[in-house]
Order: structure tokens, then C-alpha cells, then sequence
């Protein structure tokens, strides 16, 4: 009989020799036992012919779609006002956003002859574009991508996939009917360092998992979305109305156009923001389909600025049992006034060990002791002395193995950005036709547990969620 995955001791020592041969020089650099640099995947080629160059377009150019552009024409660090050369056959010939300054600032950045526009379907309408980063407001995410799919579009769609659950199938059925390729916008299925927590998990790393814990903590006003409203704000430069969309009409707010992941008409809140990216991280290491149980707290504690979603919220998830992982439970938290100066990070607990998640990985391994112990505190002396003199003939004592721990620490080279590598894997499906990393169905996945979470906290109840057919149980 095949082991299960997690729970094979004999693979991770196997893993783990593997990976001290292939990385011995790298340990020695690094100067610390026991630590080993993650090898980054192969580079494409600095040349591409013209039939694979792709023209591609952004569609929301705010902090993240900027991000994401950046990261497509691979420049690394922040937008810059002397551009590094184009990445290797990649090229952003239009923008459309809703505030014009945005549209002026792309165009120093990308250049004078980009396009630009207010209205996402003059791009829609290009045919010298190839696919579309979509990053805007999340109640704009389903329609504009289902837009154009079809009009025959590849999409990178950021997350979350959607802001309500019941548009889940229809961007899903949209991606399949259109034989266009969607990929969703978290890019820790694309990252080396969560690819080696999978690569650990399934050699047996940590035994049989039982608990994960997650944590986002943030200690900034820009982290807790306070973004800088720029002085000419104003209806004559912003398109308001075509930002409401489906949402309730009111008039003109700069903070609500800049700041609309703090409002449930326009976001999803902190579930939708950050949740969203736990879940897809934790399902691509557990190759998992999402939990069957949703509970969630929380509470507006600090930002009390006008915003109608919490700043601090934790979720309790029950997983089940499945052929890629035991049953377990999992907590998730994020808190927008940590004091502690904020942090993110995963903790996989099992019964061989716990793997640790944050810009590395870190398995620590403190063997269970051999010894049953004793409780014979409550019998008399006489008779706890015999007990403990026939108890240290069969367990001789031994501090070393009670107190030896064993860590590996795994990093990835300085610098790296899973984000430019989750474009990489997105653009190489353009030219390819092969699967993305992160589909409709598994970004919904991703997605799904989030908004639920959103509707546990706001509803005050548990929910219970069918992962497999991604849907809410009536």
C-alpha cells in the first residue's frame, strides 16, 4: 500500500539529502548549519521571435495594476521615471483607467505612444492586444473579464476572483466556453519558496498534519489601505459614474474611489484582500480543494475612518480528510494595528514536526520522547522511589535527545519576487495553450472560503461549504 502523502518519513530524509548535495555550496555561503538557498526556476530567454511576442493591456493601473505591469515586462523594485528596458518579448501597447491622472502617469512610464482611455472597452475592442491584466475594483473583476474572454482575450484576473459568490460559475463557465486562458492574481502558487513547502509536506516533512495557523499583520495607514488621495480628485478628472457601476449611486467621494477596499459596495474587505491569498497558498501546498466549515470574528478596532469592513478578523476552518491530506483545522487572522510591527506567515503543525512559512521555509523537528513519563506525585514517597529507580532501569535518561531540536531553514535568493514569476507562468500559457497554475476553478476555490468568511462575520453564523462543487450548502 502507497504511503500518504505527509506522513512518510523515509521520503523527507530522502528530500533532504537530495537537497544538502544540491545545495552544500549554498549552505556553506550562507554560513549557518542547516540552512539552504532555494534554487530560483529557470529564466526565459532574453530574446523572443515575433510570433511569440505578446502585446498585452492593463485594465486598472492603481498601485496593483501597476505592479502587475511592471512585473509582466519584468522590471524588478518600484515604478521608476527611467524605465528599465522591456522584458523579453512582452510589450503593453494600452491602459485604460478611470482617473486620468493614472492614464498620464502610464504613459511616463510605458511610453507616449501607449493608449489610453477611460472605457476598458475601446481596449476590449484593440486587435493588436493579446490579453489583459485586470485590476481594478473587485465589483468590476467578473464582468470585465468575462468581457474579454470574449472578446478574445487572455485574462490575469486579480484576486479575488469575484466580490459575490454567485458570480463564481459564470466566470468559471465564461473561461471554459471561450477556450481563453484566465489566470488569477495570487502569486504564492507560483513561488519557489511555497513550492518547497509542497515539495517538504509530501515528503513527510512534519508527519501527519493536524492544525495550521495563518497570520497577515499590518502596522501602517497604507497597509490598512489609508491610500494618498491626489489634490486634483475631482468628477471633471475622475469618471465617477462609470466607477459606481452596479453599485448604490451617491455623489462624488475622492475616498471612496481611492479607498474603495475599505467599502463593502466596491471590495471585499479584509477577507478578499489578504484571506484569499492564505487560501490559495495553503490549498497549492496541500493540494487541497477548500474546507466544508466557515466561522469567522472580528471587529472595526482601530481605523474607525468611515470604513464598513473590520480591520481586525480570524476565521476558523475544518477541513476534511481527502487522498492529499489528513483532516485538520485550520485559523486564520489579520490585524490592521499590530503593534508588533506586522508580519505574515504560515505554521503547519504535525506530529513529526512543524513547518514554518515566511520569506523561507522552516521545518523544526523535536523528536517525541521515548519515555511514557511518570504521575506519581499523589502515592507515597516509599513507593514513588521503587517506581523511579525501575523506570530509570528501563529508560536510561538521556537530556540530549529530550532537548535536541532540528531545523532546516530554506531561502529564497535575495531578491526574488513570486510576483514576476506568477506573470512568467501566466504569459508562457498565452504563447503555450498550457494550463495556468491558478484557473477559475482553483482561484474560485480560493475565493469562495473568503467571501464566506465575509458572510459568517457580517451574519453572525457558521456556514458550511461544499469545496467540490464550490458552492454555499443550503
Amino acid at each position: 500500500m502507497d504511503e500518504p502523502k505527509g506522513t512518510s518519513r523515509r521520503n523527507f530524509i530522502k528530500l533532504a539529502t537530495a537537497t544538502t548535495l544540491a545545495a552544500g555550496a549554498s549552505r556553506d555561503v550562507l554560513g549557518s548549519m542547516g540552512t539552504y538557498l532555494i534554487e530560483p526556476r529557470q529564466q526565459q530567454a532574453q530574446t523572443a521571435s515575433p510570433n511569440d511576442r505578446i502585446q498585452i493591456a492593463t485594465i486598472g493601473v492603481g498601485g496593483q495594476g501597476t505592479g502587475d505591469t511592471n512585473a509582466a515586462l519584468r522590471r524588478s523594485g518600484p515604478a521608476t521615471d527611467n524605465p528599465t528596458p522591456l522584458g523579453p518579448g512582452v510589450e503593453v501597447v494600452a491602459v485604460a483607467d478611470l482617473y486620468d491622472g493614472r492614464l498620464a502617469r502610464a504613459q511616463e512610464l510605458w511610453g507616449k505612444q501607449l493608449f489610453t482611455t477611460r472605457d476598458y472597452r475601446e481596449v476590449l475592442a484593440r486587435s493588436d492586444v493579446d490579453a489583459v491584466i485586470v485590476a481594478t475594483s473587485d465589483h468590476w473583476h467578473t464582468k470585465i473579464a468575462i468581457d474579454a474572454m470574449k472578446a478574445g482575450k487572455d485574462v490575469y484576473l486579480e484576486k479575488p476572483m469575484v466580490q459575490n459568490l454567485n458570480e463564481g460559475k459564470a466566470l468559471i463557465e465564461a473561461a471554459r466556453d471561450t477556450n481563453k486562458i484566465l489566470q488569477v492574481g495570487s502569486q504564492r502558487v507560483s513561488s519557489i519558496v511555497y513550492q518547497k513547502a509542497k515539495d517538504l509536506y509530501n515528503s513527510g516533512a512534519i508527519g501527519e498534519l493536524n492544525l495550521v495557523e495563518a497570520w497577515w499583520n499590518r502596522n501602517t495607514a497604507l497597509g490598512a489601505w489609508q491610500y494618498t488621495l491626489p489634490p486634483d480628485a475631482s468628477p471633471q478628472t475622475v469618471d465617477w459614474e462609470r466607477f459606481l457601476g452596479r453599485a448604490p449611486k451617491m455623489p462624488f467621494d475622492a475616498v471612496r474611489f481611492f479607498r474603495w477596499r475599505n467599502y463593502r459596495d466596491y471590495g471585499t474587505g479584509v477577507a478578499g484582500d489578504l484571506f484569499v491569498h492564505l487560501f490559495s497558498g495553503l490549498h497549492f501546498v496541500l493540494s487541497s480543494n477548500g474546507p466544508i466549515r466557515v466561522m469567522s470574528t472580528g471587529g472595526l478596532r482601530y481605523w474607525k475612518d468611515g470604513r464598513d469592513v473590520p480591520d481586525v478578523m480570524l476565521g476558523i476552518y475544518e477541513y476534511p480528510k481527502t487522498t492529499a491530506h489528513p483532516a485538520f483545522n485550520l485559523s486564520l487572522k489579520v490585524n490592521f494595528a499590530d503593534g508588533g510591527g506586522g508580519e505574515e506567515g504560515f505554521r503547519f503543525v504535525g506530529s513529526e514536526g512543524v513547518m514554518t512559512i515566511g520569506r523561507g521555509v522552516t521545518i523544526t523537528r523535536k523528536p517525541l520522547s521515548k519515555e511514557p513519563g511518570l504521575s506519581t506525585n499523589t502515592y507515597p514517597k516509599t513507593m514513588q522511589d521503587v517506581i523511579q529507580k525501575e523506570y530509570r532501569t528501563k529508560y536510561p535518561e538521556n537530556l540530549k535527545e529530550l532537548n535536541a531540536t532540528r531545523e532546516e531553514v530554506y531561502v529564497a535568493p535575495q531578491g526574488y519576487n513570486d510576483l514576476a514569476d506568477h506573470l512568467a507562468n501566466f504569459l508562457d500559457s498565452v504563447r503555450t495553450r498550457k494550463p495556468v497554475v491558478e484557473d477559475a476553478v482553483f482561484g474560485f476555490r480560493a475565493a469562495g472560503p473568503a467571501l464566506a468568511t465575509n458572510l459568517s462575520y457580517f451574519e453572525g453564523r457558521s456556514l458550511e461549504w461544499d469545496p467540490e462543487g464550490v458552492k454555499l450548502k443550503t
